[in-house]
């Protein structure tokens, strides 16, 4: 069983920047998709970003395209997600995911791996 591990949330005043880092177990036979959902109190769980084995392909919810930048080197087993221009909309757990695609990985229920979360909170 795949373990994921998120690491990197804190407290960030508006405008500010954070990186969340998420590892995963090894798993040498692999290629699987990672990326982010995010879920706020009182809202559902939302999709973030998600970014391909390889680390070419990406996707993005359009609320974050223009601040948040998802990363993984290659075929590692370690994924990054670097938030810029931070607002209150941004404060939520965010937890690392895993999935056959990032297709997949935009949709909650098609998720096949997640970590515990890794709270972000952002205030004026």
């Amino acid at each position: 069983q795949v373990q994921l591990e998120e690491s990197g949330g804190g407290s960030v005043q508006v405008g500010g920047s954070l990186k969340l880092s998420c590892s995963a177990s090894v798993r040498p036979f692999s290629s699987y998709a990672m990326g982010w959902f995010r879920q706020a109190p009182g809202k559902e769980r939302e999709f973030v970003a998600a970014i391909t084995w390889s680390g070419i392909g990406t996707k993005y919810a359009d609320s974050v395209r223009e601040r948040f930048s998802i990363s993984r080197t290659g075929g590692a087993n370690t994924v990054f997600l670097q938030m810029n221009n931070l607002t209150t909309e941004d404060t939520a757990t965010y937890y690392c995911v895993e999935g056959k695609s990032t297709t997949n990985l935009a949709t909650l229920q098609k998720v096949e791996t997640w970590g515990q979360g890794t709270q972000v909170t952002v205030s004026t």
